[in-house]
């Protein structure tokens, strides 16, 4: 199967969830070059697991050491698919790749134990493109080419180094140490919120970007 007949056959399929997931990912690995699920032990559809919120359900798909897989219709909320196969997470052996799709985007997540999530995501019109291919080929054969460079760590230290200089700069221009302190917090705070849905993306990140350089204005007399 080509790119083009793939989109040709799935864009704007109007097949339900459960008539369209099975068959979209089949011809999917037709077009990777890649195995099917057919291995009820190590890699196969409909997965069941445990939730880590209480009572039983299934990925998609699964494979072992790879990713769990969660199909939706179009247009459904794909916040709302990753949620529901974090909850699988820990029954589908903490896979390092969690992959969500409502046929015409393909997101993955990495959940690799130490980094960040670093999503990649992939529109159905975009598949002939090469490397979007190869991304799609890596889930399937080699999940650690998509392991994020930094660790929590690393971003952690340098995100502190930064907070450290920004500091320094603020008390080099005569402000006084505890404001410095709980302006940065604020901000800190505000950062997370945007990360974690709590304030609309964008918002606090997009006003640092329109504010004007604030200098501190010369002492007289």
């Amino acid at each position: 199967m080509t790119p083009a007949q793939f989109i040709a056959l799935w864009q704007n399929n109007p097949f339900t969830e459960r008539a369209g997931a099975q068959g979209h990912f089949d011809d999917l690995c037709e077009l990777l070059g890649v195995d099917k699920p057919r291995d009820p032990d190590n890699y196969c559809f409909e997965r069941g697991a445990g939730k880590a919120s209480g009572g039983d359900g299934w990925a998609d798909v699964w494979k072992r050491g790879h990713f769990g897989w969660e199909n939706k219709r179009p247009g459904r909320d794909l916040r709302a698919a990753l949620k529901q196969l974090t909850d699988y997470s820990l029954e589908l052996e903490n896979p390092p790749l969690l992959v969500v799709s409502d046929r015409e985007i393909i997101e993955i997540h990495t959940a690799f134990t130490g980094y960040p999530d670093q999503p990649r995501r992939i529109a159905i019109a975009d598949l002939s493109q090469p490397e979007n291919l190869q991304t799609l080929r890596w889930v399937f054969t080699e999940p650690e080419k998509l392991r994020p460079v930094k660790s929590l760590a690393a971003i952690t230290e340098e995100a502190a180094g930064q907070f450290g200089a920004l500091a320094e700069t603020l008390r080099k221009r005569g402000l006084e140490s505890q404001p410095v302190a709980h302006f940065l917090i604020q901000c800190l705070f505000c950062m997370f919120a945007e990360d974690e849905g709590l304030l609309p993306r964008g918002i606090f990140t997009g006003l640092l970007a329109k504010a004007p350089t604030i200098r501190r204005a010369p002492r007289t007399g």
